[in-house]
């Protein structure tokens, strides 16, 4: 029996591992402090320090007893088994600072692409945890900047090791990834890519070294993305979207109770949404998936009365928020949310709520007893209320 093989048969990644890790790169690339080692040690020591103070606000709740989700290699990463074994002396070999570029002369890399290749692209590329945040014009930067690269059965795409040069999407082609923990032993056949998924990110991200070797097992059909344009199309997300909602946190009063550190950490999770006059934003009885910011516009929250007619409760304007009563009860939605007029706003996933926003839950919790006054108001009991509920 070959022990190494059995040993690398399956790497067990967990989601919050490789969250963490993408979310330190992406503040470590922004920042450009001058030592990785010590910027890292305040880090994460300033992020334990937020979920001991989330943690501390929840009390015993569902968070304290889920482990994280544990999965295979996910099909949006590269195994990132020895990733640190051969450190370089510079962290980070090309220079890219998204202030300087803010000014730049729109020219870009466009490969042409049918509508019909485009459109596959496009849906394996909205699933990737570094895009999933991206405006609709990012997006279409990314789609223009790849260029497709056919592979022969048994082709190395990437080997374990070299440098990094692109970041890759499958259109099509089965692929297999080996890692070798042992220059004496045979690599270990970790993972299978079937038809679909992307690879390649986290090496150009880091600057390390390959963590894995990419072989074809079939004949197939990849999207590439080359170093530089990845890095520059992510970091300047990243950054622009950093700026953006900026002058929104310090117009929403709650979170003036965050540190700089927790606010910069709250702009990188936040997801933009928008929504034209009419349409429902969260529907009351639904379970909870987040909070939203108002960015621009206003919202009609209402509930249903007895004949099943929206009834008006309130209105958030700018600089305000709503969803967030039914993350902190762990409750069903208790009213509707509607966008009156074209709206935008900042999506704040569950997650990422219970780990940023500990420190602001308390007074979350007050708006609770204020909501229950509006309500009694307008239905006039508690058993009332918990009829529309």
């Amino acid at each position: 029996m070959n022990r190494g093989g059995s040993v690398g048969a399956r790497v067990q990644v967990p989601d919050e591992l490789r969250e963490v890790l993408l979310e330190f790169t992406i503040s470590y690339l922004l920042e450009q402090p001058g030592d990785v080692v010590c910027y890292a040690s305040e880090y994460f020591n300033r992020l334990r320090e937020a979920r001991a103070s989330a943690q501390l606000y929840e009390g015993a709740g569902p968070s304290e007893t889920l482990s994280p989700d544990e999965s295979t290699l996910s099909k949006e990463e590269e195994p990132p088994v020895g990733r640190f074994q051969n450190r370089r002396k510079s962290v980070f070999a090309e220079t890219y600072d998204p202030e300087e570029d803010e000014d730049d002369d729109g020219t870009r890399t466009i490969f042409p692409k049918s509508d019909e290749q485009r459109q596959c692209l496009s849906e394996a590329v909205r699933n990737i945890l570094l895009f999933r945040s991206l405006e609709k014009e990012q997006m279409n930067e990314v789609l223009d900047a790849m260029f497709e690269r056919k592979v022969a059965k048994d082709e190395l795409v990437i080997k374990q090791g070299d440098d990094g040069d692109n970041f890759y999407v499958i259109q099509s082609g089965i692929f297999h990834a080996y890692v070798q923990a042992d220059p004496r032993q045979e690599p270990a056949h970790i993972h299978t890519y079937d038809n679909r998924g992307s690879f390649g990110e986290l090496a150009l991200l880091y600057n390390m070294p390959r963590a894995a070797t990419i072989k074809a097992h079939t004949e197939g059909s990849l999207w590439a993305m080359d170093r530089q344009t990845f890095r520059r199309i992510l970091l300047k997300s990243a950054f622009k979207k950093r700026k953006m909602y900026e002058a929104l946190i310090e117009s929403v009063p709650m979170l003036k109770t965050l540190q700089p550190y927790e606010r910069m950490n709250l702009a990188d999770a936040l997801v933009p949404r928008t929504f034209g006059k009419g349409e429902r934003i969260i529907k009351q009885g639904d379970a909870a998936d987040g909070m939203y910011f108002v960015e621009n516009g206003e919202v009609m929250i209402s509930v249903l009365d007895d004949s099943g007619k929206e009834i008006e409760i309130n209105r958030i304007a700018k600089g305000g928020y709503f969803g967030e009563l039914a993350l902190v009860t762990h409750r069903p939605r208790a009213a509707s949310a509607f966008a009156d007029g074209d709206v935008k706003l900042a999506f704040l996933d569950v997650e990422a709520f219970e780990r940023l926003l500990g420190p602001c839950m308390e007074i979350m919790k007050r708006n609770i007893t204020d909501y229950e006054d509006q309500m009694l108001k307008i239905f006039g009991s508690k058993q009332n209320m918990r009829d529309i509920r």
